[in-house]
């Protein structure tokens, strides 16, 4: 069995976010398209594969999950 390429990795995770952000525009009726939306959805999806199994991200971390 193959395994995917990193950059087909990279160009499912990069069309995988901006397909979900497309569609979340367009289900708020958001028009013109948000670049900018559509971009930092990219960019944290790209980045959360980077840290995939590195635990929690900074933002998702509370006192009550210290443990």
């Amino acid at each position: 069995m193959e395994t995917a390429s990193p950059t087909a990795d990279r160009r499912r995770i990069i069309a995988d976010a901006a397909r979900a952000e497309l569609v979340r525009q367009a289900t708020a009726a958001i028009s013109p398209v948000d670049i900018e939306a559509l971009a930092t959805a990219i960019d944290a999806a790209l980045a959360q594969e980077a840290h995939g199994d590195e635990g929690k991200r900074p933002e998702e971390l509370n006192a009550t999950n210290d443990d």
